[in-house]
């Protein structure tokens, strides 16, 4: 299920009121336990409070559309350090980064690509993988591509912090 184009627009205009970016509107599961996922970002972050605030105001909103015709969990986050990638743009903003991109079930040379971005051209997503292979993929194939969380970096940054 999607919301409709008119609900996710006046979502995205509330979330920019707070100086921040509707990445996603997701329905997830069914019945008694759906789950209407809002994932912001700003150029910060997002913290909780700011999920917070934009949690009260979708529901207010929600309220009036209702656009579920049954109980149902409202759910406003980051989209988080494995972050999916949703636009064409993000393809370029995180060249450079590791990722997993998994393709459409249609697509059957490979199941799971993980490597370095090396960006998007001419709607081409380009990895280069772990073999140290040049990875090319039509945008229109990728069922879903996250980045990868290098956690030894993480952790070393804790490290040197403390």
């Amino acid at each position: 299920m999607k919301l409709d184009q008119a609900l996710q627009g006046q979502l995205a205009a509330m979330v920019a009121d707070e100086g921040l970016e509707l990445l996603a509107t997701e329905v997830v599961g069914g019945g008694s336990k759906t789950v209407l996922r809002l994932v912001i970002d700003g150029p910060d972050g997002v913290d909780l409070d700011r999920c917070a605030t934009v949690s009260r105001q979708a529901s207010a909103i929600l309220d009036v559309e209702d656009p579920i015709q049954h109980r149902y969990v409202l759910e406003v986050s980051s989209p988080g350090l494995d972050r999916k990638l949703y636009r064409a743009e993000d393809y370029s903003r995180f060249a450079g980064r590791r990722i997993k991109l998994r393709p459409k079930p249609s697509y059957r040379e490979h199941r799971q690509i993980v490597g370095k971005l090396l960006g998007l051209e001419d709607d081409m997503v380009r990895i280069l993988n772990d073999d140290g292979l040049e990875v090319r993929l039509r945008l229109e194939d990728v069922f879903e591509a996250r980045l990868e969380v290098d956690w030894n970096s993480i952790m070393k940054e804790g490290k040197t912090h403390s």
